[in-house]
């Protein structure tokens, strides 16, 4: 056994202090990405100024926050609408995916028989079902949801279903000692393994869910950020269609920045959550 020389722990201070400004460096790299932003937002300002490009072409920044700050209630009503659409479609997708790969990460033979109508509703086009969702449903909420719930289902499905089967083998071969039952195998194990992959498939979900929700108001002329495009595309207002686009963008990182701070808290045991 070795020990520390008084030389090694008098030069141990100084190795923390040196490591400080590395940690101040990493606390300040929050700012890069707004930097980043704001340098394209004054580069696009310039560019288009410069230029004297059409303002139906490609509107200023300025012109863009003008737009938002004109009619501010009516960005958020629309984009209120279409988070409702996007959320509850995506619980909607996440519930039924998880309880079905809950089945099918039991029973090889379920699924063979469950993969392949899965895979059907990810290769139909939305646009082919969604007229059958507004006969059945009518054109309300829930003909969006379904949209979203379509296509944010099989990413969670693939997902949940890899991290109900990546069981950590002498964890499971503990609790087979202890006699454990299925259902306790299930949620003190498989549960929490499938976690990390639940959260990676929000990640990837959330998104989708926007962009379903705003497809599903194109297709419907419904309200929310959808009818909002629309509108402006007609009457060639691309500084409201910028508006909502920006709006939309917003929504997408606020919601994946909320996904990612769930997975900090709830993953704080796991790998993937501890820093470098």
């Amino acid at each position: 056994m070795t020990s520390a020389s008084p030389r090694d722990v008098t030069a141990l201070p100084e190795a923390i202090a040196l490591d400080r400004p590395r940690a101040g460096r990493r606390s300040l790299t929050w700012l890069v990405p707004p930097a980043v932003f704001a340098v394209i937002l004054g580069a696009w300002e310039t560019a288009v100024r410069a230029l004297e490009v059409k303002a139906y072409l490609l509107p200023p920044p300025s012109a863009v926050a003008r737009a938002l700050l004109e009619e501010p209630g009516r960005f958020a009503v629309a984009a209120a609408v279409s988070l409702e659409a996007a959320l509850g479609g995506l619980a909607i997708a996440t519930l039924t995916a998880f309880a079905l790969a809950a089945v099918m990460a039991h029973s090889r033979p379920l699924e063979r028989a469950l993969y392949p109508p899965a895979l059907l509703l990810k290769v139909t086009p939305i646009v082919a079902v969604y007229p059958l969702l507004t006969i059945w449903f009518g054109f309300g909420m829930w003909p969006k949801m379904l949209v979203v719930a379509l296509i944010t289902f099989f990413p969670t499905l693939v997902n949940a279903l890899v991290g109900l089967r990546s069981v950590n083998q002498s964890a499971l071969d503990f609790l087979h000692a202890l006699h454990a039952s299925r259902s306790q195998v299930f949620w003190r194990l498989r549960v929490p393994s499938s976690l990390p992959y639940l959260f990676a498939a929000l990640r990837i979900s959330v998104p989708l869910a926007l962009i379903g929700a705003v497809v599903a108001e194109f297709l419907s002329g419904a309200s929310g950020m959808g009818q909002v495009i629309l509108i402006a595309n007609g009457d060639f207002d691309t500084a409201v269609l910028f508006g909502a686009v920006f709006v939309l963008g917003a929504l997408g990182v606020s919601l994946t920045a909320l996904v990612s701070y769930l997975e900090r808290r709830v993953l704080d045991w796991h790998e993937s959550s501890r820093g470098v």
